[in-house]
């Protein structure tokens, strides 16, 4: 970690806005970020991400680059690889965990290699035979369940189906809209996530929070951005071995990826109390609504001290480019 003393002579780019589908929600994390940044006297400034950044990061002389982006372009590893060759340390997991993060059907293969319980799916070949590959015989999932686009976040697209004949043409809508897909077994209970932060001396230990929607199915994007939705239960309303479980699993599946410095992780609890990996954010939503920020203060850390550490995991990477 890059102790606060040593960024604070440097110049803080807070990277915002960005080109995907999630760009209001990074816009509003991003300011919040820059808010606390600057009541911490750090020399903060926004950059909203275009295809110019780039250029903008040099006119703006960003020395440490603090990343509210979400989803393409921002969280999947394609802007920590431009940082990179640019030499400008930044926020977060590297490119190669942002990459996997992103995708939730390679991180699923990777929890179900570390023994982690993730549920069953199939991964959709959208340019192949689409009606073929969501045969209930073939796709051998047990009803219902979550259709899924492979790299988006904020629950964009997710939708539950019911019934099996339903599965091809929400598979078809998402194909157009979004690209891959995955269709994931449904698995029914208890919605928890689970924030990590490094430390110095290893994980800040976070309570895990407890999700339920007032009017959703499911902790979808209405339920999470919009204010009231969402019930957030902390400490979670689960028995402590069940929490203590997701907190090891969680730690798990970060290691596993190669993130660092940050991330939150979410789970379904199903009635045996086992915990279902369901997918990893490498870079939490920090609105005023997000979970991350309710689970650092439900710990008794502020929302600016939250900042500051995620602040701190800006370390330079091993491989840098010549400049």
């Amino acid at each position: 970690m890059m102790a606060s003393r040593d960024l604070k002579s440097k110049r803080v780019g807070v990277l915002m806005g960005g080109l995907s589908r999630e760009r209001e929600i990074s816009l509003r994390s991003g300011r919040n970020c820059l808010a606390a940044l600057e009541r911490l006297g750090y020399d903060a400034v926004a950059v909203d991400v275009g295809r110019d950044v780039a250029a903008v990061l040099e006119r703006e002389g960003i020395e440490v680059a603090f990343l509210a982006l979400h989803g393409k372009f921002g969280e999947d590893g394609r802007i920590q690889g431009l940082l990179d060759i640019l030499g400008i340390p930044y926020t977060g997991s590297g490119v190669l965990a942002s990459a996997i993060g992103m995708n939730k059907a390679f991180s699923k293969k990777i929890a179900s290699f570390y023994d982690i319980p993730t549920p069953a799916f199939s991964l959709i070949d959208c340019h192949g035979d689409i009606a073929s590959a969501c045969d209930p015989d073939r796709l051998r999932i047990r009803m219902p369940v979550m259709v899924k686009p492979c790299e988006e976040g904020s629950s964009l697209g997710v939708t539950k189906v019911d019934e099996s004949d339903g599965i091809e043409p929400v598979v078809r809508g998402l194909c157009e809209e979004y690209g891959q897909v995955i269709v994931e077994e449904f698995v029914a209970g208890d919605e928890v996530t689970v924030g990590l932060l490094e430390g110095e001396d290893g994980f800040l230990e976070l309570p895990v929070l407890q999700l339920v929607p007032r009017e959703s199915e499911f902790y979808d994007f209405k339920a999470k951005y919009s204010e009231g939705m969402t019930e957030f239960i902390l400490p979670a309303r689960i028995p402590a071995v069940t929490a203590d479980r997701c907190q090891e699993l969680a730690r798990a599946i970060h290691r596993a990826i190669g993130c660092r410095g940050f991330s939150r992780v979410d789970f379904m609890i199903d009635a045996g109390g086992v915990p279902w990996f369901t997918e990893i954010n490498t870079l939490p939503g920090m609105t005023d609504t997000s979970d991350l920020p309710a689970q650092a203060r439900e710990a008794g850390m502020s929302y600016d001290e939250l900042v500051e550490v995620m602040l701190g995991s800006a370390v330079p990477r091993q491989a840098r480019a010549p400049r």
